[in-house]
C-alpha cells in the first residue's frame, strides 16, 4: 500500500472518530495486536534506523534543529501497521543517530479540516515559536475534492499549527486552513505537502500539485504572517506520461513532496512522482520567483520516497527519506510494523550544478569494531554478522570490478563497475559517473534494508526479507584484490530495537 492508498470511507471515518488529540505512544501500545516481545525479537526490524515502536510510518515531516536538539516528525498510523489515520509522530535526538520517542504531535480532529488525516508538511522557527504547515484532509463533496480515488472524495487544504513549548510536545492548531482551496481555474490532481521558508520580508510556500492530463507541478504562495497566503504562480512543472493510472503520482500527473532550497550558490528542487524521487538544480529568479532548472537526476533507485530536508547545527543540508516496505500488507500486519527513516544524507552541489550525496560522516560514531578481512578464491570477502554492518568499497579507476552482498545462497545486491565507460551498473540500473568521480560504494545493512551510496552521486535503497528467527550473515564480496574494502560492525541505538524509547546518546 502506498502513502496515498486509502481505506474504505466507512472504516476510515470510524477509525478517525476513535482518535483524540490526547493519544500517546503509551496509550496506543496497549491496543496493538503484536506483542512488544515479538516486536523486539523480530530480526528484520532495523537496529540503527529510526522507526516508531510499532505500526505504520511513512514520510518525514518538518525535521528541525531547535535548542540543540534535532526533532523529527513523520507520518504515522497509531492504530495499525498499514496506511490510515495519518498523524504526526515525534522523535528527538542530539546527533541525528540516537533517537528518543516523544508523544504523538498531531492527530486528526473530528469535524475539522484535518478530520480524515494530518498529511505531510514542514516546520519553520519564528523567534521562539515553531510553526508547522501541513496538509489537512477531510471528506467533502466532489466539487471540492482534490483526491478522487473512486471510493472517497477527499478535500486537501493547507493547515497551520504552532508550539511555544521548547520540547515541541504541546501544539495548538489554527481551526481554519490557511490555504483552504487550490487556485481557481485549474483541474487539480492533488494539493498537498507544503514546504515553507523565509526570504527577505516574505514567507514563501510550495505545494505539490498537478493538472489533469498535463502533468505534475509546484504551486507557489507568499505571505507576510504565515496565515494570509497569496497565490503567485506555478514555480515549475513537468509532463504527464500519457498513461492513466488510478494514482496520478504513478504516471507523472501529480508531484508530491516538493521542496526548494538554496544550496552551494544555486538552488535545488526535489519532488516525488512516478514512484521515484527526482532532483533539479538551477536558478531561482528572486525578482520573478520562477525556477529554471539546468540539471536533473534521481535521488535514489528504489525503496526511498517522499523525502524532506533540514539544516543541521553546522548549516549542512540534510536529506531524510521514507524507506518503504516491499512486502504484502498481510506480512506488515503480522509483523506489527512497517517502514523506517533513512539514515541522514548530506547534500551538496558541484560547481556545475551536479548533486553530490553522502551519508552523514558522523555515522562513523555507530561503528563497534572492524570486520575481519577474509581472502577468497576470487577476491576479498567480509562477513556482516546478523545482517548488520557498514562497508566501504573503493577501486582504481582503471580496473573494472564487481561488488555483491549475499546470504551465501541468495544474492541481495550486485554492482559492477566498468572502467572503460566509467559507469556503475547496480542490479541492471546504469549509473554514469562524472569525469572526476572515484568509483566508490558505501553500504549499510540493517536487518532487512540495504542503503547504498554510489560514488556520492545516487542512493540505492533496497529491502530484503527472509524466514527464521535470526537474521542471516551477509557476505560482502569483491572479485578484485586491488579493490579496497573496509567493513565495520554497527552498534544498535536501542537495547530492544526501538520498542521503547531509545537512550539519547
Amino acid at each position: 500500500m502506498t502513502r496515498r492508498a486509502f481505506l474504505s470511507s466507512g472504516a476510515a471515518i470510524a477509525a478517525s472518530s476513535m482518535l483524540s488529540r490526547a493519544l500517546s505512544a503509551q496509550a496506543i501500545a496497549g491496543d496493538s495486536v503484536v506483542s512488544e516481545s515479538k516486536l523486539a525479537a523480530d530480526p528484520m526490524r532495523p537496529q540503527f534506523h529510526l522507526l516508531p515502536a510499532r505500526n505504520w510510518m511513512n514520510d518525514p515531516n518538518g525535521p528541525i534543529y531547535l535548542n540543540g536538539r534535532y526533532h523529527m516528525f513523520f507520518q504515522y498510523n497509531p492504530l495499525a501497521a498499514t496506511w490510515g489515520d495519518m498523524s504526526w509522530n515525534h522523535a528527538v535526538s542530539n546527533d541525528m543517530l540516537h533517537w528518543s520517542h516523544l508523544p504523538i504531535a498531531l492527530t486528526p480532529t473530528p469535524g475539522t479540516p484535518d478530520s480524515f488525516g494530518c498529511f505531510s508538511g514542514s516546520a519553520l522557527q519564528v523567534d521562539q515559536r515553531v510553526y508547522v504547515i501541513y496538509t489537512g484532509t477531510k471528506e467533502s463533496t466532489s466539487d471540492l475534492a482534490t483526491i478522487r480515488d473512486g471510493k472517497d472524495n477527499v478535500q486537501e487544504s493547507q493547515c497551520l499549527a504552532w508550539s511555544d513549548d521548547p520540547n515541541l510536545v504541546i501544539w495548538t492548531k489554527d481551526p481554519q486552513p490557511v490555504v483552504p482551496l487550490p487556485p481557481e481555474g485549474i483541474k487539480i490532481t492533488g494539493f498537498r505537502d507544503p514546504s515553507a521558508w523565509k526570504q527577505g520580508e516574505w514567507y514563501y510556500l510550495t505545494v505539490g500539485a498537478g493538472i489533469a492530463k498535463v502533468g505534475g507541478c509546484v504551486l507557489l504562495y507568499r505571505s507576510k504572517d504565515l496565515k494570509s497566503w497569496e497565490y503567485l504562480h506555478q514555480l515549475t512543472s513537468g509532463s504527464w506520461n500519457g498513461i492513466h493510472t488510478e494514482n496520478p503520482c504513478d504516471d507523472g500527473e501529480m508531484w508530491e513532496c516538493p521542496e526548494l532550497f538554496a544550496l552551494d550558490g544555486g538552488h535545488l528542487l526535489i519532488y516525488s512522482t512516478l514512484g521515484k524521487v527526482f532532483w533539479q538544480s538551477g536558478v531561482l529568479d528572486e525578482r520573478t520567483m520562477k525556477f529554471s532548472a539546468s540539471k536533473t537526476g534521481l535521488l535514489d533507485l528504489d525503496a526511498f520516497y517522499a523525502p524532506k530536508t533540514q539544516l543541521d547545527a553546522q548549516g549542512r543540508r540534510i536529506l531524510w527519506g521514507w524507506i518503504q516496505e516491499r512486502r504484502p500488507e498481510a506480512a506488515m500486519r503480522e509483523a506489527g510494523w512497517s517502514g523506517m527513516m533513512s539514515l541522514p544524507r548530506v547534500l551538496n552541489l558541484d560547481k556545475d550544478g551536479t548533486l553530490r550525496i553522502q551519508v552523514l560522516p558522523q555515522t562513523a560514531a555507530l561503528r563497534a569494531g572492524v570486520v575481519p578481512h577474509q581472502e577468497s578464491r576470487s577476491g576479498t570477502q567480509k562477513i556482516l554478522r546478523n545482517a548488520s554492518g557498514e562497508v566501504i568499497c573503493s577501486g582504481p579507476r582503471s580496473k573494472s570490478f564487481e561488488f555483491t552482498l549475499s546470504t551465501g545462497s541468495s544474492e541481495l545486491l550486485h554492482v559492477r563497475y566498468f572502467a572503460e565507460s566509467h559507469t556503475f551498473v547496480a542490479d541492471g540500473e546504469n549509473i554514469a559517473l562524472e569525469p572526476n568521480d572515484e568509483p566508490t560504494l558505501h553500504a549499510f545493512v540493517d536487518g532487512s534494508v540495504i542503503e547504498l551510496i554510489v560514488s556520492e552521486r545516487i542512493g540505492y535503497t533496497k529491502r530484503f526479507y527472509y524466514t527464521g528467527s535470526t537474521a542471516p550473515d551477509i557476505q560482502a564480496h569483491t572479485n578484485e584484490s586491488e579493490v579496497k574494502m573496509d567493513a565495520w560492525k554497527i552498534a544498535p541505538i536501542s537495547h530492544n530495537r526501538l520498542t521503547t524509547p531509545a537512550r539519547n546518546g
